[in-house]
C-alpha cells in the first residue's frame, strides 16, 4: 500500500468510512505515507462523500486523523 497516490489513499479512506471504518488505521497510515511522498501538508476531503456529513462527524474525523498525524480539511 505504500505506493498509493494521494487520490487513491483518499478514495480508500472514503471506502473505509462507508464500511463502518474497516481498516481505517491502515488506510490512514497509507494516506500519511502518500502525503509525505507528494509533499502535501493536509488531506482535503469532499464532505458530500462522507458517511457522516455533519459538523460533529467532520470534527470527529479531524480529531481522529490529527491524533494519527494527518491534518484534514474539507472542500469540494
Amino acid at each position: 500500500m505504500s505506493d498509493l497516490t494521494l487520490n487513491e489513499a483518499i478514495d480508500n479512506i472514503y471506502t473505509s468510512l462507508r464500511e463502518n471504518n474497516a481498516d481505517i488505521d491502515v488506510h490512514i497510515a497509507a494516506l500519511k505515507a502518500a502525503m509525505a511522498r507528494e509533499s502535501v501538508k493536509e488531506a482535503v476531503f469532499d464532505p458530500t462523500k462522507l458517511a457522516q456529513n455533519n459538523r460533529q462527524g467532520r470534527k470527529t474525523m479531524q480529531s481522529y486523523f490529527r491524533k494519527r498525524g494527518v491534518t484534514v480539511e474539507f472542500g469540494a
